[in-house]
């Protein structure tokens, strides 16, 4: 009877296999589907960083082209001109990047707990706050004056980190995932095993929040890392620039020189041989190189982050 029962049971198995399993034909046009996407996203960044080696002459004749026509180095030879100013602002950038995105996911994390529990009594005003501070602002004015003449910012590199750390759409995200994920009756048996709200947090909810918290973490750090508007309106001094500060000025000089109708005259020479579209693509390959690195790693914690724990039962 077992034996019989077996045998029935086989051919299910093999059924349900062969109705996952792609065909051949499914399998490669699925393949290549992917690789035509995967060039979609790949093309262009090659795109930029050839057209960033080729001649300004060269762009101007021909347009943009997969394979430089006349190679030069012009554009990173007037980037990297002051070498020690460039490092400099790398460094800048990377310290207030970490520093900052460090900061603004914690803080954010911190901020969306509270209104996701359903048994916080503010939660309501908190919330009404945060939405209202995504529709309406003071502007630029208000906001250079209160960091400049009420908290004493100008020219800190606090002034770099603090306007970025708190962004009302990602703690709406990390809201609606603390909803959605972690479950009352996980916070419930950890209060009745005595573990008091920090020790829940940190212990229990960080852990399981992984890949929200990842996906907070790359925002943060592409914007903390593309910001120049705050170093246009706080920073003086030089050696505080951000790295994309840096390439806004070296860009605007360019344009200036080149709109100077008097100093053209004087110098025709010099500024023929000054680059342009090239070194657009220049500033674009030096900007993005670092965020180019970083960004594969957070890869793992987005896996890691949707196998650690759940609630069963």
């Amino acid at each position: 009877m077992s034996t019989s029962l077996n045998n029935r049971a086989r051919p299910r198995t093999r059924a349900s296999r062969r109705e996952n399993t792609l065909s051949p034909l499914s399998g490669a046009l699925l393949n290549a589907a992917f690789l035509i996407v995967s060039l979609a996203c790949l093309m262009p960044v090659v795109l930029v960083i050839l057209v960033s080696f080729t001649h300004g002459d060269a762009i101007l004749k021909n347009g943009y082209s997969f394979w430089p026509e006349q190679f030069s180095l012009i554009a990173y030879t007037s980037i990297f001109k002051d070498y020690g100013t460039v490092a400099g602002g790398y460094a800048v950038s990377i310290g207030v990047t970490i520093a900052g995105t460090a900061l603004s996911v914690v803080l954010m994390a911190l901020f969306a707990y509270p209104i996701s529990r359903g048994d916080y009594p503010y939660r309501h005003a908190f919330t009404f706050f945060l939405f209202f501070t995504m529709l309406f602002n003071g502007g630029v004015v208000s906001r250079y004056l209160v960091y400049t003449q009420l908290l004493g910012l100008k020219d800190q590199y606090m002034a770099l980190i603090l306007p970025l750390l708190i962004v009302p759409f990602n703690v709406i995200i990390m809201r609606t995932f603390f909803q959605t994920t972690i479950h009352p009756a996980l916070i419930e048996s950890a209060r009745i095993d005595g573990a008091g709200e920090l020790r829940i947090f940190f212990r229990i909810v960080l852990p399981l929040s992984l890949p929200v918290m990842a996906t907070m973490a790359l925002f943060s750090t592409i914007n903390y890392w593309n910001d120049w508007f705050n170093a246009l309106l706080f920073i003086t001094s030089e050696h505080k620039y951000p790295l994309q500060y840096l390439m806004m000025r070296v860009l605007n000089d360019v344009q200036y020189l080149r709109s100077n109708v008097e100093l053209a005259a004087q110098n025709p020479e010099l500024l023929r041989d000054l680059p342009n579209e090239s070194l657009q693509m220049a500033m674009a390959v030096v900007g993005m190189g670092p965020i180019l690195i970083v960004y594969p790693f957070f890869q793992k914690y987005f896996v890691k982050g949707l196998t650690v724990g759940a609630i069963k039962g």
